[in-house]
């Protein structure tokens, strides 16, 4: 793969360690989810080094516990904002409320996985309602605030987190919210995961030559809250748990699943870069069936689903540039 991006770190790399060196001090950033999962440890790197971090969080409650918790090991302000990314409203509210001040990274790092057939509140499938469509206005919406980010020659970024789940489904563009075909949670979920790595094509090649760029990242198998609706069964069937409730051995603690998140955040080597599918702290390679947990599917860096997709969450959600 000629011109593939790499860096010194890999699949065992924490985001402390990916932080390490940088100095965040008047940096701004934003991270969904913030207050559980990977979202924390990805909040306390960036802190850490110094970055004004705001966790925006469906519960203000958690996210102030997790605040407060960062807090007494991080130099760098954490605030908190209420973002509930399955209702529309909330999602323009939050955007509202920070205005136009400066933004230097965005992490679209909140999610659900595997869900019972449900609609959010503009009767939008759950999943991509939720993972796509609140990130894409959110994202749209405090594009002003990103382009007055970033300085010194350095780029905003915006960090997309998908998943190896895109390989289960492209967009269903016929029916993306399950009108008509029958409801599976895991093609949902797949459909989800690869709107999130489309969704950093499209917003790149927008936003760019603005300042701003946009990557994907896959952050590895990681037992967080996002398998709330998965039952212990489900979990030993796929082998992320054995008969006693131990975790694989493939999957990653909550701070080398952040890792990829920072690096897509803070590395040089992304410097103007975007539009990319990242794992590992590596530009990801091609998947094959040889190696079916890792790697990207044509499909989720396809420029013309990009488009397609662009065009229909803008009609969704009413953002247009």
């Amino acid at each position: 793969m000629d011109g593939r991006i790499t860096s010194e770190f890999g699949a065992r790399s924490t985001a402390r360690e990916v932080a390490e060196g940088h100095d965040l001090n008047g940096v701004a950033v934003i991270v969904t989810g913030g207050a559980s999962g990977i979202g924390v440890e990805t909040a306390r790197a960036l802190a850490e080094s110094g970055a004004e971090v705001m966790l925006a969080v469906r519960n203000p409650a958690a996210g102030e516990a997790t605040a407060a918790d960062i807090g007494k090991t991080a130099p760098g302000k954490v605030s908190v904002g209420r973002l509930d990314l399955s209702d529309l409203t909330s999602v323009a509210a939050f955007a509202n409320t920070w205005g136009d001040k400066p933004l230097d990274i965005l992490i679209n790092n909140a999610g659900v996985m595997a869900c019972p057939l449900s609609y959010t509140a503009q009767d939008l499938e759950m999943q991509i309602g939720t993972n796509h469509f609140g990130h894409f206005l959110l994202s749209v919406l405090l594009a002003r605030a990103l382009m007055n980010g970033g300085e010194d020659g350095r780029s905003s970024r915006v960090v997309s987190l998908s998943s190896i789940g895109h390989r289960r489904s492209g967009i269903h563009f016929e029916d993306i919210h399950y009108r008509q075909r029958p409801y599976d949670k895991w093609e949902a979920y797949g459909q989800a995961k690869t709107a999130n790595a489309l969704f950093a094509v499209g917003f790149h090649e927008r936003f760019a030559d603005l300042g701003i760029t946009a990557n994907s990242v896959m952050p590895g198998g990681i037992r967080t809250p996002l398998q709330r609706h998965l039952t212990d069964e489900e979990m030993r069937a796929f082998g992320w748990i054995d008969e006693q409730g131990r975790v694989n051995e493939r999957f990653k603690t909550p701070e080398q699943g952040a890792a990829t998140s920072v690096w897509a955040a803070l590395a040089p080597e992304l410097e103007g870069v975007g539009g990319l599918y990242l794992e590992h702290c590596n530009q990801a390679l091609p998947w094959t069936e040889a190696n079916p947990f890792e790697g990207v599917m044509p499909h989720a860096l396809d420029p013309e689903a990009a488009e397609r997709l662009w065009d229909v969450s803008e009609e969704t959600t009413g953002a247009r540039l």
